[in-house]
């Protein structure tokens, strides 16, 4: 009984030591090897690996990795308080030194990396105006400034590979105050144009009503000219049948002035009935 329970004990104590000796590195992970508190050598990658019992093994991401930051009050140039949602995007370089100023935690290492950030976005935004900070991704962060937080990320073992502001948007108060100012302004460029709409149209119609009147006096003057022209016309044709026949154009002018000046009601006309008036007249009577 007592040989069982020793074989027991030192088949369990072997599988302890086996498990303790044995881990496995997944895939977009690196692992880290310490003993006592000290770094042993060498980096592992993904894949089975066997190590002493009593090493410590430290697993960490070294896939691209982002974190968000909401609600962050900063303050331009134009001394407008603004709210301001931005994250990072990193990634694990190097484990060595990343274990070593950070003990390994991540969550301390992003937060050191976002202390940094924000302070240099701070000094952006307040060098900046609130429209110029709203256009920039980046918040109005330079390159030169970009790569000095890209150098801290190193110190930490980590690369820095994108700042991107989320949102920006003012607290309610100074809201409501731009969004009055921009309605007040919208009101008055609306009433800017409808007055230079109503002043063009103004000039729109005044253009229109003379060209009209030249168009008009250009066909009157058209009109008046070809009713010459067939005045001339008309009296030269009835020139040329007079001469051709002069008793013709004795009738027919008599004729037109019975037309014109008998059978008109209310008309008196005192005429001798022997005057040359009423020639034809007695001839149409038969005397």
């Amino acid at each position: 009984m007592p040989t069982r329970l020793i074989t027991s004990v030192v088949v369990l104590l072997a599988a302890v030591l086996l498990w303790r000796s044995v881990y496995v590195v997944d895939e977009g992970e690196v692992a880290l090897r310490t003993r006592l508190g000290k770094v042993d050598d060498g980096i592992n990658g993904p894949g089975l690996h066997f190590k002493s019992p009593f090493d410590e093994v430290h697993i960490f991401d070294r896939r691209i990795l982002s974190h968000a930051y909401p609600g962050e009050a900063f303050l331009t140039h134009d001394q407008k308080a603004v709210n301001v949602d931005f994250y990072i995007k990193w990634r694990l370089i190097d484990a060595l030194r990343f274990y070593q100023t950070t003990g390994g935690d991540e969550d301390m290492a992003v937060s050191r990396l976002a202390d940094s950030v924000r302070d240099r976005l701070k000094a952006a935004v307040a060098s900046q105006s609130l429209i110029t900070v709203s256009a920039q991704p980046r918040g109005t962060l330079t390159e030169a400034t970009f790569e000095q937080l890209q150098q801290a990320a190193e110190s930490l073992g980590l690369d820095l590979i994108d700042v991107q502001l989320q949102r920006v948007e003012l607290p309610d108060d100074v809201a409501t105050a731009v969004y009055g100012r921009m309605q007040q302004g919208l009101v008055a460029k609306a009433a800017q144009l409808r007055a230079a709409g109503a002043a063009d149209a103004e000039k729109i119609r005044a253009e229109a009503e003379r060209r009209r009147a030249d168009v008009l006096a250009s066909a009157t003057l058209r009109a008046q000219h070809l009713r010459g022209e067939a005045d001339a016309q008309a009296a030269a044709d009835l020139a040329k049948a007079y001469g051709r026949n002069t008793d013709f154009a004795a009738f027919y002018r008599s004729m037109q002035a019975y037309k014109n000046t008998l059978g008109r009601e209310g008309d008196i006309l005192v005429l001798s009935p022997e005057g040359e008036f009423f020639k034809y007249l007695h001839s149409a009577n038969g005397r």
